[in-house]
């Protein structure tokens, strides 16, 4: 067998094999895919960090705006029940009408009864839509008690002893509140009406000052309706226009009837 050279080995043919086997476990597979590797300690303390810090910067922005929006809602609030009282104000000094009232005990109060912290009236427009047998003019106050202005209305015009008004508080934090009145003279009192006026005159103008503690000091003139004349001006007792003067009256003539 040795003697065959078909089956000879070449010299150092088995060593160099072994010597390569011997490589090849030494050598990475390259066909074998690696293995993932995952965050250290401290990348997942940084990121943890990290995500804080946003995190904290986000909250603060986020309640900035709740805190800012709240306080636009809470100021749009109040100036919407500053609008509204002074509407309601104002619409009741437009609406006073000369007509004096009985109070409780049976004393007559002028149409218009007002000092320099309170005003009381007779106004119209008391609304009826159900048309129940009582009169569309209202008795209202206004005044102000304990830092809150208030308007009280009577549901009868001419009281008896057991007549209570109707209390609703209109706005808070008020501090003062002024009005005055002007006369036929052009002179502003602190009293209406004067000694020497009838009780259902009604004053030319009405002014009125509010101090609020949040927007300051509001100021309003309101000029009032005229006093219901008994009689149009330049009319004669008779009733016909221009009589009083020798003027003579405007006669239409009747259809079917000659001038």
């Amino acid at each position: 067998m040795s003697g065959n050279p078909r089956h000879a080995r070449p010299p150092g043919d088995f060593e160099s094999r072994e010597a390569a086997d011997d490589r090849g476990h030494d050598c990475p597979d390259r066909t074998r895919p690696a293995r993932s590797r995952g965050f250290s300690l401290i990348e997942v303390l940084v990121a943890t960090v990290i995500f804080a810090a946003m995190s904290a910067i986000t909250w603060g922005a986020l309640s900035q705006i709740a805190r800012t929006r709240g306080a636009l809602a809470d100021q749009q609030d109040r100036f919407a029940a500053v609008a509204r009282t002074v509407g309601a104000f104002d619409r009741d000094l437009r609406q006073s009408i000369s007509r004096s009232v009985r109070g409780n005990y049976g004393e007559v109060l002028p149409a218009v009864l007002g000092s320099a912290g309170k005003i009381e009236l007779s106004r119209v427009g008391f609304a009826n839509p159900q048309a129940e047998p009582r009169s569309n003019v209202e008795r209202v106050a206004w005044l102000v008690d304990q830092r809150v202005l208030r308007r009280d209305r009577w549901n009868v015009l001419d009281r008896t002893a057991t007549s209570s008004a109707e209390r609703r508080d209109m706005l808070d934090g008020i501090g003062a509140l002024g009005i005055r009145y002007l006369g036929d003279d052009n002179v502003w009192r602190d009293l209406w009406p004067p000694r020497d006026a009838a009780r259902d005159v009604l004053p030319r103008a009405i002014e009125w000052r509010m101090t609020l503690e949040d927007f300051g000091e509001l100021r309003r003139v309101i000029v009032l309706p005229s006093t219901f004349p008994e009689r149009a001006a330049g009319a004669s007792p008779a009733g016909n226009i221009g009589e009083a003067d020798g003027i003579p009256p405007i006669v239409v003539p009747v259809p079917g009837t000659s001038p």
